[in-house]
């Protein structure tokens, strides 16, 4: 159980580095990867596909996270096995009496 989920755990850290990744090298107002490779006009070839494959990345990494992390809870997160409880009778530590009694000496008389 427990090389699963470092597995998980080794998956899930190397997806979220790479969606870092993804979302740091995107501009907010269009720029960013996309003006660098293919120049600040959207009508030239390959700015729209850089686009559209960065925004596709970032969602899919993102999906990716949370089916892990889901996998993770389900594989993991099983309850422990417990015993019901059935109550006993209180059971008795002392030693029952003994129903003899031991001769008493009486003292005489003068």
């Amino acid at each position: 159980m427990d090389t699963i989920f470092t597995l998980l755990m080794v998956l899930i850290m190397i997806a979220s580095v790479l969606l870092v990744i993804v979302v740091m090298a995107q501009n907010p107002k269009g720029g960013g990867l996309s003006s660098t490779f293919g120049g600040a006009s959207p009508a030239q070839f390959g700015v729209q596909r850089t686009n559209d494959f960065m925004e596709k990345s970032t969602w899919t990494l993102g999906a990716v996270i949370i089916v892990l992390i889901l996998i993770s809870v389900v594989v993991t997160g099983k309850p422990k096995q417990v015993a019901p409880a059935i109550p006993q009778a209180p059971t008795k530590s002392e030693a029952p009496a003994s129903k003899t009694t031991a001769p008493v000496s009486v003292p005489a008389n003068k």
